[in-house]
């Protein structure tokens, strides 16, 4: 009984906890970066997928329970790229996206960067993001490699531009102390990676404003493809993108502000790196999951909100669609 009560009947192919709460889609991601999912053994794995395919084809062993589905779901999930059934990269998956981010993060906030190093630390983060969205596209509608390019290129361009104007503009800026310069300077990246972010979404899903995305009745049928709730969804996304890097580019610098005056700090100088990768880890792992559950991955409109084609086509009134990531 105290299984049931915490633990929801399972559902295959179905998140576990609700969606239309933010705490709902706040639980569902942190299962879904889990970073413990990294160390599955490959005996695990196919144990957990032989469980599955058993639920299924309803052949289930006797006494397996629910929360012994989820989790080999979310192990399944964590590892299992959903349309192509092959097994994701390790620093790629969402799983890895914190542990294997977590030093690209302390490169970009480095105080004291050159001109060569800033335009480093900005290739590699866009690069890893740009492997990531790739090792986690939607695989059902093949999107063109040279669509991933193209954003791949436009946010490499526009991060490191962004980067080394602020950089040169705040050097040559006669209105600051060296102190509070090189103060200003840590959270340039903030700025660069945002506008980065914007516009890799703009690159890759700028057709979906002329074409529009699929929306779904209560049933899950495909009403119609809109070109409003494209729109919708290409702004969640973004706020998304901007939201997720505010915290870790802000925080940071502000916290380490702070700690580098304290005289324990002063006296031991070589702790600032190590204490400074675990305040980026410690934000990191904590802003991911909140940001990515600001929206829900399915999200409503009202079907009078859309297209009279698509209103006049369904009963329903509220319709869904999928925002994308």
């Amino acid at each position: 009984m105290a299984e049931s009560a915490s633990c929801p009947v399972f559902q295959l192919g179905k998140p576990r906890y609700e969606q239309s709460t933010f705490l709902g889609r706040l639980r569902h991601f942190i299962d879904i970066i889990d970073p413990s999912t990294l160390f599955v053994t490959e005996s695990r794995l196919k144990e957990c997928i032989k469980l599955l395919d058993d639920f299924k084809q309803g052949n289930l062993p006797p006494g397996i329970t629910d929360h012994q589905l989820w989790e080999a779901q979310k192990v399944k999930q964590a590892i299992i790229h959903p349309d192509t059934g092959e097994k994701i990269f390790m620093p790629f998956r969402m799983s890895g996206y914190v542990p294997f981010g977590t030093p690209i993060v302390v490169g970009l906030l480095l105080p004291n960067q050159t001109l060569a190093s800033t335009v480093f630390w900005q290739w590699l983060n866009q690069s890893h993001n740009a492997c990531v969205n790739y090792a986690n596209r939607n695989a059902t509608k093949p999107t063109p490699t040279s669509k991933f390019i193209q954003g791949y290129v436009g946010a490499v361009t526009s991060a490191v531009s962004i980067a080394v104007g602020l950089n040169v503009l705040i050097e040559k800026s006669s209105k600051f102390n060296p102190a509070t310069r090189l103060f200003i300077q840590r959270f340039i990246p903030f700025p660069a990676v945002a506008s980065a972010n914007i516009c890799n979404v703009a690159l890759m899903r700028h057709s979906e404003l002329s074409e529009g995305i699929d929306v779904l009745d209560s049933n899950g049928n495909v009403v119609g493809s809109s070109r409003i709730a494209a729109k919708h969804a290409l702004i969640e996304t973004a706020l998304t993108r901007v939201a997720l890097p505010l915290p870790i580019f802000v925080l940071p610098p502000i916290i380490m502000a702070f700690l580098e005056k304290l005289p324990l700090m002063q006296a031991h100088r070589r702790m600032m790196l190590p204490v400074h990768s675990l305040v980026c880890l410690a934000v990191f792992g904590l802003s991911l999951p909140l940001a990515i559950s600001l929206f829900p991955q399915m999200s409503e409109i009202e079907a009078s909100h859309l297209e009279p084609e698509i209103a006049m086509a369904t009963d329903c009134k509220v319709l869904t669609y999928n925002k994308g990531l």
